[in-house]
């Protein structure tokens, strides 16, 4: 609900019309992440294609629930999850478990991360991705039984950290135009 709307007041019901946009618009993060995930399905043709799915997740993730936690609350991160653990071709329960790692972090480090600007947010992603595709690698080794490499993960930290700022700067300019309620 838009923070004018809180205010004490006689105000009218709100229309139809208004609902409609106050839903879109709280539901536009959850939308760009798994519509986002849906592209990187299609054959682009881009070398290491399949690394880019959990790191655009994961970054978006991080994004959303830093500056708009109340539109990714965690069912909502679950289920992005499970979308990631089906499109990744993960076994399930994988992404889910990072992703609501990553989520949960970000929230509960929310308050003294976004006062610090751009650069503080991404130095403390680093870690946050660094221990996230270890996560995953040793998870995906326990549930296959397999003894794996440890060089996809140090690649998929990498491509995470780096795609942030590719996915904060759109997101940013979404975050300020589209989903801010208070400008209505």
């Amino acid at each position: 609900m838009a923070w004018i709307d809180r205010r004490p007041g006689v105000r009218p019901r709100p229309s139809l019309g208004r609902r409609l946009d106050l839903a879109a618009r709280a539901s536009f993060p959850a939308t760009t992440t798994v519509l986002l995930m849906l592209l990187l399905e299609a054959p682009l043709g881009i070398t290491g294609q399949a690394a880019l799915q959990p790191a655009v997740v994961l970054g978006c993730i991080w994004f959303w629930s830093l500056h708009r936690p109340r539109c990714v609350p965690p069912p909502v991160v679950f289920l992005i999850g499970l979308i990631l653990d089906l499109l990744a071709y993960l076994p399930f329960g994988v992404g889910t478990l990072t992703v609501l790692s990553c989520h949960g972090i970000a929230v509960a480090l929310r308050r003294f991360l976004l006062p610090h600007g751009f650069a503080i947010v991404w130095l403390s992603f680093v870690p946050i991705a660094i221990s996230a595709a270890i996560l995953m690698w040793l998870l995906v080794m326990l549930l296959t039984f397999r003894l794996l490499s440890l060089a996809p993960a140090f690649f998929q930290a990498i491509v995470t950290i780096a795609v942030f700022p590719a996915l904060a700067v759109p997101l940013g300019v979404a975050d300020r135009h589209i989903t801010d309620l208070e400008r209505l």
